[in-house]
């Protein structure tokens, strides 16, 4: 069974450069890597059930702690990644003010085969970053959303 996610990139051009704002994925499989550790706020929905524009605020919202920044959504289009989960991805406008206050938590058994269950956030910061930093943040299959973002923008200038 295919899963389906969806989430928000949103962006900002100061003073001509483009930065992009990119959460951390927070627990014990994350929490120790920076390059490649990085993602959308982005969350699961079912098709036909919930919109990707809607889940991807929805998921936003749960994942920093804040609503999505208000505006139109660009579609940045689908991914899918090596584990063949697909991705839709939008980009929206925002203030550099934009930051990160909270996130929702899951529950793993951790460590493995331990027994003992602990909670973990889903995202454990957030940040601002130029796209090539966001580059080799980004886990591999969600870079192509940063190409896409800029591939519109310039169509749009």
């Amino acid at each position: 069974m295919t899963l389906y996610s969806a989430g928000i990139l949103p962006y900002s051009c100061d003073e001509g450069a483009l930065r992009v704002f990119i959460v951390h994925m927070g627990g014990p499989f994350w929490g120790h890597r920076d390059q490649g550790g990085w993602s959308l706020a982005k969350g699961m929905y079912v098709p036909g059930d919930e919109l990707p524009e809607d889940a991807a605020r929805r998921e936003f919202a749960e994942e920093v702690g804040i609503p999505a920044p208000p505006g139109d959504l660009l579609d940045l289009g689908e991914v899918r990644l090596s584990s063949g989960k697909r991705v839709r991805g939008y980009g929206v406008e925002a203030s550099l003010e934009l930051a990160f206050v909270s996130s929702n938590t899951f529950e793993v058994e951790w460590p493995r085969k331990s027994g003992q269950v602990q909670t973990f956030p889903e995202v454990d910061k957030a940040g601002w970053f130029d796209v090539d930093k966001a580059r080799t943040r980004l886990t591999q299959g969600q870079v192509p959303f940063l190409d896409r973002l800029k591939d519109l923008l310039a169509a749009a200038a």
